[in-house]
């Protein structure tokens, strides 16, 4: 008897090894892919620094420039829309502020840049715990993700960025007080415009992974529009700081878009969850 024990004890033993090896292998597997993802953001990083004077004059400064192509477009549609000025200044209140200028843009450059990569190192990553049906319905993942986040970056630094930048430039509450923006914080209000409608625009993403795991619906979706569009109309207001209904309807119309498509996909997930239940079930 004493021997069986023994016995089971030892294979037990074994059982937990094996499992402690698996999981120390995938925390290895992973360590590796977010060493190749902080290689591939610190070498676009250096691209970006060696060669700061065009992400300086062409790309972060570009929204701060009258000549700016979003700028050009509006004054077409009349002198109404058009920005000839930005009343403002920018300055440096701090002595390694350039500096530190020139080494937080390049290291947002190299993120930016390497998104497309971090989510590829972040699939091959997942993949191989997902069956086979799994990989082939998540194949688009990296592709649709990269596309989402990069219109959704050109979306935010083109369109919200500059109509941020020409409000916030000409709104003041007093003749005597003139604005003077520190080179810190209108670095960090056009990336974090960008950055924020780059991942907003990754809704539909989160729309489908929710889908695929049965927790949101593409019925359920359909039935709760009219309180999505109240919901998307404050983000837009949110993040469109000019109080005006025209520059708040531009910022929300790809919301709207974006909640559509999702509805698309959750639809599709749910149809396909169904076909697979009655499969199940008929075999």
């Amino acid at each position: 008897m004493s021997d069986n024990k023994l016995v089971k004890a030892i294979q037990d033993k074994g059982k937990t090894i094996e499992a402690e090896m698996s999981f120390f292998e995938h925390l290895e597997a992973l360590r590796w892919h977010l060493i190749r993802a902080a290689i591939s953001v610190v070498v676009f990083a250096l691209v970006a620094f060696f060669n700061f004077d065009f992400i300086l004059n062409k790309i972060i400064m570009g929204p701060f420039y009258p000549d700016f192509w979003t700028y050009r477009m509006m004054c077409k549609l009349g002198d109404g829309f058009c920005v000839s000025k930005i009343n403002a200044i920018i300055i440096n209140t701090e002595v390694a502020g350039q500096f530190m200028l020139k080494i937080n843009s390049s290291v947002l450059i190299g993120i930016i840049i390497s998104v497309p990569y971090i989510l590829w190192e972040l699939w091959r990553f997942i993949k191989p715990a997902l069956l086979n049906k799994e990989r082939k319905a998540a194949s688009g993942f990296v592709f649709y993700a990269s596309a989402l986040f990069i219109v959704g970056i050109l979306f935010g630094y083109y369109i919200i960025a500059p109509e941020s930048i020409s409000f916030l430039a000409s709104y003041t509450v007093s003749d005597t007080i003139k604005n003077q923006f520190t080179i810190g914080s209108y670095l960090s209000m056009v990336a974090t415009i960008t950055l924020i409608i780059g991942i907003v625009f990754e809704l539909p993403i989160l729309i489908y992974i929710l889908a695929s795991l049965g927790i949101l619906t593409g019925t359920f979706m359909k039935k709760t529009r009219r309180y999505s569009v109240v919901i998307l109309l404050i983000v837009g207001a949110i993040i469109s700081p000019s109080p005006d209904f025209l520059t708040t309807m531009i910022a929300t119309i790809p919301l709207f878009a974006l909640y559509e498509v999702g509805i698309v996909v959750a639809s599709t997930v749910e149809k396909r969850r169904a076909k697979a239940h009655d499969d199940i079930m008929n075999s």
